[in-house]
């Protein structure tokens, strides 16, 4: 896609005493930004590649051709690759969950067959992948409720979490695992996301880190919440990660259609808001081991669909047509200071 003549400095050296710089990729932007990643970014994540029903769609039917392919890319170019998810509500196929007969499988059943599922896909990864998001997004967004209702609550009540993460570790005992969530700076969130996280290690669970998302826009979550988390979770002696990070142009509740191009006005407040959460995450490098944006270069991005479909967004440090955006020199800046 890009012949961008690349002298600026390496997001992965400037950051280097820091944290680890990651991009989510998919088959085509291993092609379409291969120059731009192997420059900047020294891990990478699957953004869809890994998930339950690109792996396994029918039982016993594993498919890896696009997971290896990044793995692959990941190898040639001296990336880590951190793994993303092996259990979530979305993006699991219905025969997980399903009898002979369509009804609720129980308790064991389910334990047996993402027994199958994690020993079969972490195993095959053992050597590659460095850490695991095991467990994606089971906390209640409202309420007083901890879990959200899924098929895996339905079937197991909380135990399939603890499980997921034994077996993740019995199937690879060096790969670190993490639960990953997001709004997981809003104030509510973050104390059920601290409650769940407790109750995995008070029942000996073998967690490493929490994932903060980090789906984040110019004007939410604020710098003090994001703060607040980041203490708050790092207050369980866990180390943590950002695993989905990007910064909407737009409020969440915001529908508006009508930009075809960022303004200017919007490329400033998005350099301002990055360069100020550079300079927090850089305060708390002690405990955040890697950062990984979920794209690369505004050419590719999921905010291109969500949550308002065929609408342009703008949320990376490099443009569509892979340039340092201001965005990018105010981090480069904020790495240096």
């Amino acid at each position: 896609m890009s012949n961008v003549i690349r002298n600026e400095p390496k997001l992965k050296e400037i950051f280097a005493d820091c944290f680890q710089i990651g991009a989510a990729v998919n088959p085509r932007t291993i092609q379409s930004q291969e120059e731009l990643l192997a420059y900047h970014f020294n891990s990478v994540t699957a953004e869809n590649e890994m998930k339950f029903v690109s792996l396994q769609p029918e039982e016993g039917k594993f498919t890896f051709t696009d997971a290896d392919a990044i793995v692959d890319f990941a190898k040639r170019h001296g990336m880590q690759v951190r793994g993303h998810t092996l259990v979530w509500h979305n993006q699991t196929t219905d025969w997980l969950f399903q009898n002979k007969n369509g009804g609720l499988i129980d308790k064991e059943t389910l334990f047996a067959r993402i027994k199958e599922h994690i020993h079969t896909v972490v195993g095959r990864y053992k050597e590659h992948i460095y850490a695991w998001d095991v467990v994606n997004e089971v906390i209640a967004d409202e309420g007083q409720q901890l879990l959200r209702e899924s098929k895996w609550t339905q079937v197991a009540g909380i135990d399939f979490i603890a499980k997921a993460f034994e077996l993740a570790h019995e199937a690879d005992p060096n790969a670190l695992l993490f639960y990953n969530d997001y709004n997981e700076s809003n104030p509510l969130k973050r104390e059920k996301i601290y409650k769940l996280v407790q109750l995995l290690q008070d029942q000996g669970a073998p967690i490493h880190g929490v994932g903060l998302q980090a789906h984040w826009n110019l004007y939410d979550p604020s710098l003090d919440d994001i703060r607040a988390a980041i203490e708050k979770y790092a207050s369980l002696g866990l180390q943590l990660q950002l695993t989905e990070l990007d910064v909407s142009m737009f409020a969440f509740d915001d529908k508006r259609t009508d930009l075809k191009e960022a303004p200017a006005g919007l490329i400033e407040l998005q350099a301002l808001r990055y360069e100020q959460m550079f300079k927090l995450l850089k305060e708390y490098k002690d405990v955040i081991s890697s950062v990984t944006f979920w794209g690369a270069a505004d050419d590719y991005t999921w905010l291109d669909d969500f949550p308002v479909r065929g609408r342009k967004n703008w949320p990376f440090l490099f443009d569509g047509h892979h340039r340092p955006k201001p965005a990018f020199h105010r981090v480069a800046e904020a790495a240096k200071s």
